[in-house]
């Protein structure tokens, strides 16, 4: 399955599809990066004239990138036109550390700490196009092929 293949799997459509690229996936984790647009649904009312990415919109980028594609990949043999993947968050722990902007391309970077009875928990990291630690923190979720 190719990186296309697998963004084409992901079960999100704009403008909820946080995902412009994956640069690297294997058995053991997965990076990626997505661009914020300054147009973004939830500029128009987080902090007024003063545009910031919602800490969530964050935790969403790393879970979609560093969980679901890592899930879709480790899936592969059991996805097919028929047998979409089904994705369930089932916890989440973030440290917050700089903010992102509007136009601001940022790095998602997941190792995998575990995945058996289709529970994959991953160590998840942000960077920006400083190479700057954004948030990092551990995410985890339920993952099935479902008709």
């Amino acid at each position: 399955m190719t990186n296309e293949q697998i963004i084409k799997n992901l079960p999100y459509t704009k403008p909820f599809l946080f995902v412009d690229e994956l640069l690297e996936i294997s058995e053991n984790g997965v990076s990626g990066n997505y661009t914020f647009k300054e147009n973004d649904f939830f500029y128009e009312g987080h902090f007024k004239g003063n545009p910031i990415t919602p800490g969530v919109i964050l935790t969403e980028t790393m879970a979609q990138i560093g969980v679901v594609c890592l899930g879709i990949y480790l899936l592969k043999d059991q996805i097919s036109s028929e047998l979409k993947p089904q994705i369930a968050l089932t916890s989440n722990q973030i440290d917050f550390f700089l903010s992102v902007l509007p136009n601001e391309k940022v790095t998602v970077i997941s190792e995998k700490e575990y995945f058996r009875f289709n529970k994959l928990k991953c160590k998840v990291k942000m960077m920006n196009s400083k190479n700057e630690l954004v948030c990092r923190g551990t995410i985890a979720g339920m993952i099935i092929s479902s008709k």
